[in-house]
């Protein structure tokens, strides 16, 4: 509720439209200042241009600028798909960690109910016969599966884990 009166509060001091107004303003500031960085590179790359026509000639100069700037371009592509593939595997890696995280909470969440005896089960729950074992059993199964995984190292089964070091 705190979060809502600050809100309601900042509107109708007139707070909230200041911040949006100096950021409107920061916005064109910084706008303007990235075109005016632009044009002076591009005024550096010209007087490079000029410097190299006079020097080496005008098709020589054209030529390496031009090969230049594709083996620029090669560059930030080739870093960018690094970057990205490895982006993408510590994503998965995140992932994966949080759904054991809401599997783990889910079942903690479960045990409670099961073990009182309302869980819907015949006999009462966990309190008949069974008893523990329902729930035991599948959780030490997936203990020893995961310890397995853990322990197991990666080979022609895990082609994906072959470069990753462990």
């Amino acid at each position: 509720m705190g979060l809502l009166a600050s809100l309601l509060s900042g509107f109708a001091s007139g707070e909230t439209l200041a911040a949006l107004r100096r950021a409107r303003t920061a916005a064109i500031v910084y706008a303007l200042a990235a075109l005016a960085a632009l044009c002076g590179l591009g005024f550096l790359v010209g007087a490079a241009y000029i410097w190299a026509a006079a020097r080496y000639g005008s098709l020589a100069a054209a030529l390496g600028f031009g090969v230049g700037f594709l083996v620029v371009a090669s560059l930030v592509l080739l870093i960018h798909r690094l970057m990205s593939g490895a982006r993408a595997r510590r994503e998965a890696k995140r992932r994966k960690t949080d759904m054991k995280a809401i599997g783990v909470t889910a079942a903690l969440a479960l045990l409670p109910t099961l073990l009182k005896g309302t869980g819907g089960l015949k006999r009462g729950g966990l309190k008949g016969k069974g008893g523990l074992g329902i729930i035991l059993g599948p959780a030490v199964a997936l203990a020893a599966y995961a310890i397995y995984r853990e322990n197991s190292k990666p080979g022609a089964d895990h082609p994906d884990d072959a470069g990753e070091g462990k």
